[in-house]
């Protein structure tokens, strides 16, 4: 499948549509125009719209044989950023998880940042009546509110300190990335007037806005963030410390801070890189190192750095595509892959060994399944080929570049199927701005999009487990072979939430069409009798 052709202006990342100053403007003209705003679905007659209820719809009939689970949360505001945070209990069906997310107001109550317990069905649990008859249209029961921050501006990006995962970093629209301590944090009302939440620490560095490159480092406490300023800036919260929680298995309540409040919470960078021409989109330490590191920005360009050597690249790789450069990844399981997404509607999947120290290099792979730029590309916790990207074309999909290659032998594959996709998520119906695979529960994953025009809200929060872990049985009486089976399948090429697909999707072939057989007998022998 070709890649659309990349527009002749370069594209700049901006705002979903949807936020903050989007809906300022957009309200702005229409009553200009003497109308009323609305975000109805459908209220313009929008050709688009149709298209896209459709598409939801035939998603929607496919959910109950895909996933094993799936939570569809309807925010209130709309939601740019969303991670899985620690698990605070596991029970015999259920697993109770911290979830961050942000709320993007209109100014007419203040900016949060929601801690919320999530509960997360385990696996092979979820009744299929109870996946088939989700609400879209509503909040989902599984998503609790645990404590609100007002947060001072809007949040562009979360990201929590894999050392305390209680500590998360936050990026907005002004230059210093905000530290917080959730569980020291008070408690907030959002109501007009109020005054902001203090943050425990704040890093300063940048000389101009910062508002997506944010990450944390694996291996120490650093934190990593590019800006408008062109630069990646370096810092370490032990810095300002006080004590890290040496047990991980402390409560809340006994469990030292990473961070504490005092009078003076600015902290300084390490380090200032330069190096990019144009804003730098996102930042990836590499898994094993707080030296190493590498960023994208809107210059098209691919840098690794090393502090160690100084604040110079170590490698750039000019166009890495043909247009700005949204997300970068680092593979945790081979350190040797890198992934990058694009305005170009493409991801990119890089071998550090193959580029040279003047820069050239061209991809392993170019994965073009998307048709809209891609926002966010994310490696999986658990299986060390599989990664996922989402995109403004409300799709999430899910790659596996060992499939890359490999020929097809089944006679169903859909023709123009992309090279190494085999899951699509089309439960948004809008841009999907952000995921996260969850680290302790394999093949979950929570994704958010700005669909609030489809929806009637701010946008959608979406959870799902593994899609494909459905109950055997209840999948063998929908699906009479295994052929129609993975017809079914190759169908979703566009969907997302919090969900777990099936696992018949990613198990061994083998394995897979040995039980669907035992099962397809016993359906047989069932019609017989009846």
């Amino acid at each position: 499948m070709e890649s659309t052709p990349p527009p002749t202006e370069p594209r700049k990342r901006g705002r979903p549509k949807g936020s903050t100053k989007a809906k300022a403007e957009k309200d702005k003209d229409t009553a200009s125009a003497g109308t009323t705003p609305s975000r109805m679905r459908g209220s313009a007659g929008d050709k688009r719209n149709t298209a896209v209820d459709e598409g939801y719809a035939h998603w929607k009939q496919l959910v109950p044989v895909l996933y094993d689970w799936l939570a569809s949360h309807n925010l209130v505001w709309p939601s740019l950023s969303c991670r899985w945070g620690p698990v605070l209990e596991r029970g015999t069906y259920k697993t109770k998880q911290r979830l961050y997310l942000s709320e993007q107001t209109d100014h007419t109550q203040p900016n949060t940042l929601i801690i919320a317990n999530c509960e997360v069905v385990r696996p092979r649990v979820a009744a299929e009546s109870h996946i088939a008859n989700f609400n879209e249209d509503a909040r989902s029961p599984y998503v609790k509110k645990y404590k609100t921050i007002l947060h001072p501006g809007e949040v562009n990006r979360i990201r929590e300190l894999p050392q305390n995962k209680n500590i998360i970093a936050t990026h907005t629209d002004c230059p210093e990335v905000l530290i917080w301590d959730v569980e020291a944090q008070p408690n907030r009302h959002a109501v007009l007037g109020a005054a902001d939440s203090r943050p425990d620490l704040v890093l300063s560095g940048h000389q101009d806005n910062a508002e997506f490159a944010l990450a944390m480092c694996p291996a120490e406490p650093f934190v990593l963030s590019g800006g408008k300023d062109k630069s990646v800036v370096l810092w370490s919260i032990q810095d300002h410390v006080s004590t890290l929680a040496s047990d991980g298995t402390q409560s809340a309540e006994s469990a030292s801070s990473i961070v504490k409040a005092a009078d003076n919470s600015t902290v300084g960078p390490r380090g200032i890189f330069q190096g990019h021409t144009d804003t730098v989109e996102d930042v990836q330490f590499c898994p094993s190192s707080s030296q190493q590191f590498c960023s994208v920005g809107d210059d098209s360009c691919l840098i690794l750095w090393d502090a160690r050597i100084g604040s110079d690249p170590v490698v750039k790789v000019e166009k890495a595509h043909n247009a700005d450069l949204h997300c970068v990844d680092w593979n945790s399981h081979d350190e040797n892959y890198i992934l990058t997404g694009s305005a170009d509607n493409t991801v990119c999947m890089f071998d550090r060994r193959n580029i040279t120290a003047n820069g050239i290099g061209s991809p392993v792979h170019k994965f073009a399944g998307h048709k809209a730029a891609v926002l966010c590309v994310q490696w999986s916790p658990d299986k060390c080929s599989v990664f996922g990207s989402s995109a403004e074309d409300g799709l999430l999909n899910i790659w596996d570049y060992e499939k890359v290659g490999q020929k097809k032998d089944t006679g169903s594959k859909t023709p123009g199927t992309p090279a190494g996709l085999f899951f699509q998520h089309a439960g948004h119906r809008d841009k999907v701005v952000d995921f996260h695979w969850n680290a302790h529960d394999p093949w979950t994953i929570v994704s958010v999009s700005d669909d609030g025009e489809f929806s009637g809200g701010g946008g959608t929060l979406q959870s799902v487990t593994n899609m494909a872990r459905r109950s055997h049985r209840a999948v063998c009486h929908r699906l009479v072979n295994s052929a129609q089976f993975l017809e079914i399948c190759n169908l979703m090429v566009p969907c997302l939430e919090m969900w777990r697909m099936t696992d018949l999707l990613y198990r061994p072939k083998d394995e897979v069409l040995t039980e669907l057989q035992k099962f397809k007998d016993h359906v047989i022998e069932c019609s017989k009798t009846s």
